[in-house]
């Protein structure tokens, strides 16, 4: 494969460095083998810029740190970068790797390995007065996300620029159907609080060298920049991401191919207390994952709206797709104790009476799918360090265009009771015993091993009135929870 090759060239680099001291060796695929050459660019373009219409930020002392949302999204196959320098008296070279032939970028395109100079031009303008331009440098091994459903499960590029003064090589890359953020959100722009517009263009060098039409390289956003003290509104349903096309599923049948699967578990609930006005019963939940494969959910933005249709997609046990489910929706959840995307069909919480009738259910219906506990890490395929996984979790922003959630074997995921609607209302229930039932993956959407371990109750009685009231817990087994997951 072209990979496979690019790393055999780039350790033969690195073994000769170490045997010349400091002196790295070229090969036939170096930029050095198209000196003189004039600089073209393949066909069609290899990436296009993204970005939402509006963006909402905040100022501190006349700065406000954004990213501006912008993204690249490489388009028929993986956009890779490999910089190089052959001795530390010498400039970096960088060449385009492509399937048509490695393309040398013009001298000094990076003068560090912190990304490509002068990537981008941007132009913000106030709504009264003159514009102000800026050049910014563009790292192409920022956050990533997948943003066509049959693009490739995992991206194999670094998750960043790093910039060491001895550095003597690095490589950037998108992978083919997924989008990377361009701008680092640490380096803020000089602004007060008003609206402006801001217009960013890849750098007419670039653009001629990768062959973007006007269309794909430039992009305007409105910038909104309040106080950091000012309190956000809500995002309305359709948000401001009308000019997103909608996103298709993925091409051919559904098919969930034979092979590892998760097995979701519920814990039976915890850190059970009585709100400070005694009209809530708060808890805590874990459902977690007992399988020999991690549970994935994958998200695409559907145009214009505040949704994502939502694929669980299936590996075998050497971590390869095999296929995939439908398995319904991811929403934005604007409620400022979560303020990220929410996969609805992953657990549900009732309170049952005494004979397991339905009492009432907890207003929490939505989930970010997070490893937040270890649970059993003896069980088959557990993810001893599931956050150095190329599967990993990322509840995402109100910009995102794709979203991973992911539990991986042998880790649950925990909601405490101080998040929003973690609770259920008591305050006109009789006295009595009642029964808190976790139940994971509660409408069958989600594929695993089993659903017959997939609920667990907790026994308690409500006592007293009024102000008065009170929860009796039953102790399960040895373990004693009391105190755990925040008081009343």
């Amino acid at each position: 494969m072209l990979r496979t090759q690019f790393r055999t060239l780039a350790i033969a680099s690195v073994v000769a460095l170490a045997s010349t001291l400091g002196v790295v060796s070229t090969t036939g695929a170096d930029a050095t083998t198209r000196t003189g050459e004039r600089p073209r660019a393949a066909s069609p373009a290899p990436f296009t810029l993204w970005a939402p219409k509006t963006v909402t930020t905040y100022s501190y002392r006349h700065r406000a740190w954004t990213d501006l949302g912008l993204k690249v999204i490489a388009q028929g196959e993986p956009f890779e970068l490999w910089s190089t320098r052959s001795s530390y008296g010498e400039k970096i070279r960088t060449v385009w790797r492509s399937s048509t032939g490695d393309i040398a970028l013009p001298a000094g395109a990076m003068s560090d390995f912190s990304g490509l100079d002068d990537f981008l031009r941007i132009s913000v303008k106030p709504e009264h007065g003159k514009a102000v331009k800026v050049a910014r440098n563009a790292c192409f091994n920022g956050w990533s996300e997948r943003v066509r459903p049959t693009a490739a499960a995992t991206s194999p590029y670094p998750s960043g620029c790093w910039n060491n003064p001895f550095s003597l090589g690095s490589v950037q890359g998108v992978e083919a159907g997924w989008a990377t953020t361009l701008l680092a959100s640490d380096k803020p722009l000089r602004v007060d609080e008003g609206t402006y517009r801001v217009r960013v263009q890849v750098a007419p060098r670039y653009a001629a060298l990768f062959g973007l039409t006007p269309a794909q390289s430039t992009r305007t956003i409105k910038l909104v920049v309040e106080s950091d003290e000012a309190v956000e509104e809500e995002p309305t349903p359709d948000g401001p991401h009308a000019e997103r096309a909608a996103t298709t599923g993925p091409t051919g049948p559904q098919h969930r191919a034979d092979g590892p699967r998760p097995d979701l578990r519920s814990l039976p609930a915890w850190g059970i207390s009585l709100s400070k006005n005694k009209r809530y019963l708060r808890f805590s939940a874990t459902v977690w994952n007992a399988g020999d494969s991690p549970l994935v959910v994958d998200g695409f933005r559907r145009g214009g709206k505040d949704l994502m249709d939502a694929y669980q997609y299936f590996f075998d046990a050497a971590g390869n797709q095999t296929g995939y489910q439908d398995v319904g929706h991811l929403h934005w959840d604007a409620k400022p104790s979560h303020q990220h995307w929410h996969f609805e069909d992953f657990a549900r919480y009732t309170l049952l009476r005494r004979d397991k009738t339905e009492a009432t259910v907890s207003k929490k219906e939505a989930f970010c799918l997070a490893n937040t506990d270890a649970v059993d890490l003896t069980v088959p395929s557990a993810e001893w360090k599931p956050e150095n996984t190329d599967l990993a979790t990322s509840c995402g922003d109100h910009t995102s265009l794709s979203i991973r959630e992911v539990l991986a074997a042998g880790w649950g995921d925990t909601y405490t009771q101080l998040r929003a609607g973690q609770s259920f209302r008591v305050d006109k229930l009789a006295n009595g015993v009642y029964f808190i039932a976790v139940a994971a993956n509660p409408d069958g959407n989600l594929v695993e091993a089993s659903t017959t371990n997939n609920r667990a109750l907790r026994k308690i009685r409500l006592g007293g009135k009024g102000d008065q009231r009170t929860v009796e817990v039953t102790q399960v087994g040895v373990i004693e929870d009391e105190g755990y997951g925040g008081t009343g």
